[in-house]
C-alpha cells in the first residue's frame, strides 16, 4: 500500500510543479472537506481551481484522465459545495471556481503531465 501512496504523492508533486510553472499558486494540498479530499486547490487571478490528480501505470487499461468518471465528479462537486459554503458563501467578491484534472504518467523517469482546465462542470 505504501508503494501506491508513494506513487500518488509523486504524481501530486509532479502536478504541482507543472501548475506552478504555468502561473498558478498552490493554496492547499490534500485539503479535507468533510469526508472528501481535494488533491490540490490552486489559484490564479480571480480563479480558484479544484484539481484532481490522477496517475496510471504503463500497463493500465485506461489513461489517468479517463479515470475521473461520473461518480468521482459527483464527489468533487460535493466537496466544492462544502468548501464554497465554508469559505466564500458570504464573500462579496467570491472567486470563480473551476474543476481541473491533471493526469500524470511516468515513462523512463520522465514525467508526462496533461492538464485539462475546466474538465467538467457542476
Amino acid at each position: 500500500m505504501t508503494d501506491k501512496k508513494d506513487a500518488g504523492d509523486r504524481a501530486e508533486r509532479a502536478a504541482e510543479r507543472y501548475l506552478v510553472a504555468n502561473g498558478y499558486r498552490v493554496l492547499e494540498r490534500n485539503l479535507r472537506v468533510g469526508r472528501y479530499e481535494i488533491d490540490l486547490l490552486v489559484g490564479r487571478d480571480d480563479l480558484v481551481a479544484i484539481v484532481e490528480v490522477r496517475m496510471r501505470g504503463p500497463g493500465a487499461f485506461e489513461g489517468p484522465l479517463a479515470s475521473v468518471d461520473h461518480t468521482k465528479q459527483k464527489k468533487l462537486i460535493r466537496a466544492a459545495e462544502r468548501l464554497w459554503r465554508k469559505r466564500w458563501a458570504k464573500d462579496p467578491n467570491p472567486p470563480r471556481l473551476r474543476f481541473d484534472v491533471v493526469g500524470v504518467r511516468f515513462e523512463d523517469e520522465r514525467e508526462i503531465v496533461e492538464h485539462i482546465p475546466g474538465a467538467f462542470t457542476a
